[in-house]
């Protein structure tokens, strides 16, 4: 049996403004021609399928064409479960359909435990059980209780989240155990989750938030349980493995969200199985739209620009000039510089003149200038609030924030 690992795909999201349907829609063809070149008979996708809970319907259209693909494959099973940027009742509400082609949806918690685990069969022959953990919300998981401590809140969470893993790998285990008493022997246990493990990296500007505000609960290998045969992990989009465990690990995710991510090699994940024991193999995903980052003086980034256009670049561009003089001018020089090329530029940041006017006009900035949390702070400081209080009050400030941030609008 052969899977397939991936996740984060943040179908809608956009670059500074820009869509960039034309790179999803490049990486999906790619994954369903994958699927049928590797022969492929399940595939996971760990959390995150959209960027926004109220995609758009051209991000819709990408989804369901792609699953639509992949059922008329090899591929005999698809389990998909949701992550924090999703939205829980948009992605369950079409599951039942799905399930007809073999589609598997998560996208929230019940009390029954059941609902998330899957055996999987293939002309009633089993031949693995998948335990589909959605993205867990803190309310889902924690009951809050006066007088708890940011100690005791991140030991309940951690607690809780261990809890859930084992309740459900418990329930995977007694029916591996069933099978086997039927003559199915070795049947591996596969779970899924999108969480922020313990020494997880990260990259600027990926836009991967803290999952649990004013929380270190991030989780540790060892809360898992050893059942567990393979993890396919979502949320983090860096390739790698969780602290010592080879089979614990994350894909990342397939396009670079983000210029800090443009340096690294995106991948997924090919687990092959000889009975329980998974031969793991990492697939690098190709390029669909280079992005390269200039920093640097004037003549640096037109040093830079020579090179890449003597490439015949089709990069998009993030430039930011560092130099020591003010060029008031910056947009119009780097675009005669770049005059004949394919390139385009996302955004320009001219560091010096930024520099100057944030040291002049720091005291007359407007709410469009700050972020929330900036808001807040000022807030404590105009009233005074002594430091010893206030790390409390922002925890409990960013609670709300991300309360709304994970409000499912679509559910009713």
């Amino acid at each position: 049996m052969k899977i397939l690992h991936t996740s984060d795909w943040h179908l809608g999201r956009s670059l500074y403004g820009q869509k960039r349907y034309e790179e999803f829609s490049a990486f999906l063809d790619w994954l369903a021609q994958t699927i049928e070149d590797e022969k492929i008979n399940v595939l996971l996708v760990a959390g995150d399928v959209f960027d926004t809970s109220t995609p758009s319907n051209r991000a819709q259209e990408l989804y369901y064409r792609f699953l639509c693909r992949v059922a008329a494959s090899c591929c005999r099973h698809v389990v998909v479960i949701a992550g924090n940027h999703d939205s829980p009742s948009f992605l369950n509400a079409p599951k039942e359909l799905l399930r007809a082609l073999n589609v598997y949806v998560v996208g929230s918690m019940t009390d029954a435990l059941d609902d998330e685990v899957f055996v999987l069969r293939t002309n009633d022959k089993p031949e693995a059980i998948v335990c589909a953990v959605p993205y867990l919300r803190d309310k889902d998981i924690r009951t809050v209780e006066p007088g708890e401590t940011i100690d005791e809140k991140n030991a309940k969470l951690v607690k809780e989240l261990g809890k859930h893993y084992a309740d459900v790998c418990g329930i995977a285990e007694q029916k591996r155990n069933k099978l086997k008493n039927v003559g199915y022997d070795d049947i591996p246990i596969i779970a899924m989750g999108h969480l922020f493990t313990a020494g997880g990296k990260t990259v600027d500007g990926d836009g991967v938030r803290e999952l649990y505000v004013g929380s270190l609960a991030h989780i540790a290998e060892e809360v898992f349980p050893s059942t567990i045969d393979y993890f396919a992990l979502g949320h983090l989009h860096v390739p790698q493995v969780v602290g010592h465990s080879k089979h614990i690990r994350y894909c990342g995710s397939p396009i670079p969200m983000s210029y800090g991510e443009a340096t690294h090699e995106k991948k997924v994940v090919l687990i092959e199985f000889n009975s329980t024991t998974p031969h793991i193999q990492e697939l690098p995903v190709p390029c669909f739209q280079k992005l390269v980052r200039i920093v640097g003086s004037l003549d640096d980034i037109h040093a830079r620009l020579e090179e890449l256009k003597k490439e015949e670049s089709t990069a998009w561009l993030e430039i930011e000039y560092t130099g020591t003089d003010i060029i008031s001018n910056l947009r119009e020089k780097i675009d005669e510089a770049m005059a004949g090329s394919a390139m385009e530029i996302r955004r320009i940041k001219n560091r010096r003149v930024m520099d100057l006017a944030i040291s002049t006009i720091e005291e007359d900035k407007t709410l469009d200038d700050l972020e929330a949390g900036d808001v807040f702070t000022r807030c404590l400081d105009a009233f005074g609030v002594p430091a010893e209080g206030r790390e409390e009050l922002t925890i409990s400030y960013n609670e709300i924030i991300k309360s709304l941030h994970e409000e499912d609008v679509n559910k009713e």
